[in-house]
């Protein structure tokens, strides 16, 4: 018999008049202020100058929230443009779908436009960027909560989570005849598994990054290869509809090879240029463009 299990929210939308306040979107901006604050004060205490955060969070943040969308869209196109699919739900990203790995990609094109524009070179900035990220993208994983997504398999274990069935348009469980919301089951919540997973990443970045100075990217390194590893086992106890390569998620064969491939780059920084970059003495502007000679 199962002794205990996690609620879920029956609604993932409220309304104050006609403006609708999503939690999915809440949990995201929420991630978003958390990382930035964090990534700041990180910066700084390692000489950067005040201020040039914000400045680049006005270009990596839209571009990591577009990018995170295409990658869902890409990844799991069906329902947009297979079969009785309606292309214009590909902008519905209050419905939840959001790549991590487009995220990533897109959001550091924008940050590399932004240090540009700063006058600032990108490793420092991701450095000091790495565990904020990874708070962020736990603290995102409770919008799946709401909107009760992103669960494995079935289980009786004392932290299963429940799950209703969910009509996504309206954004609340669908309600039985009996007049209560229709229950799935019980199943593994993955969406707290990969939570604590990227909050115990955080964790270890800053850790290390205080232990061993980590310098050049490696702290973003070591928090991208620490994230794919547990993405990995998170990935397959999904059960959700993905595509498949070779019979394993997409998503399992991305943290594979993004996760080598960061693994593989931290290292070769590492023998490359050891140590830790100096910011309290390089030209940094903060609000000008690029000048000859400016670092960061």
């Amino acid at each position: 018999m199962l002794l205990a299990a996690i609620p879920s929210p029956t609604r993932g939308v409220w309304h104050l008049g006609p403006v609708p306040i999503r939690a999915y979107a809440f949990c995201i901006i929420a991630g978003i202020l958390v990382a930035a604050w964090l990534t700041e004060r990180r910066y700084v205490r390692r000489g950067g100058k005040p201020g040039v955060i914000n400045q680049i969070a006005t270009w990596g943040v839209p571009f990591g929230i577009v990018g995170a969308r295409l990658y869902h869209v890409a990844t799991s196109w069906q329902p947009y443009f297979g079969p009785n699919g309606d292309p214009l739900k590909a902008l519905y990203i209050w419905e939840g779908g959001m790549g991590v790995w487009g995220a990533i990609a897109f959001g550091a094109l924008g940050a590399w436009i932004g240090a540009r524009r700063a006058g600032v070179t990108l490793p420092p900035l991701a450095d000091a960027a790495a565990p904020g990220i990874a708070l962020a993208q736990g603290i995102g994983r409770l919008g799946n909560w709401f909107n009760n997504e992103v669960y494995g398999g079935p289980t009786d274990l004392p932290w299963a989570l429940t799950v209703h069935e969910w009509d996504q348009a309206a954004g609340r469980a669908v309600i039985g005849a009996d007049g209560l919301p229709v229950v799935l089951g019980t199943f593994h919540p993955a969406f707290l598994y990969e939570l604590l997973w990227t909050f115990g990443v955080a964790a270890v970045v800053i850790w290390a990054d205080r232990r061993f100075r980590l310098g050049h990217g490696r702290a973003f390194g070591l928090y991208v290869a620490l994230y794919t590893l547990g993405r990995l086992w998170i990935e397959a106890l999904r059960i959700d509809d993905a595509n498949t390569v070779l019979g394993l998620r997409l998503n399992i064969w991305t943290s594979l090879l993004v996760g080598l491939g960061a693994a593989a780059l931290t290292l070769w920084s590492a023998r490359r240029h050891p140590g830790r970059e100096d910011l309290s003495s390089a030209s940094e502007p903060s609000c000008t463009p690029r000048r000859a000679g400016g670092d960061g």
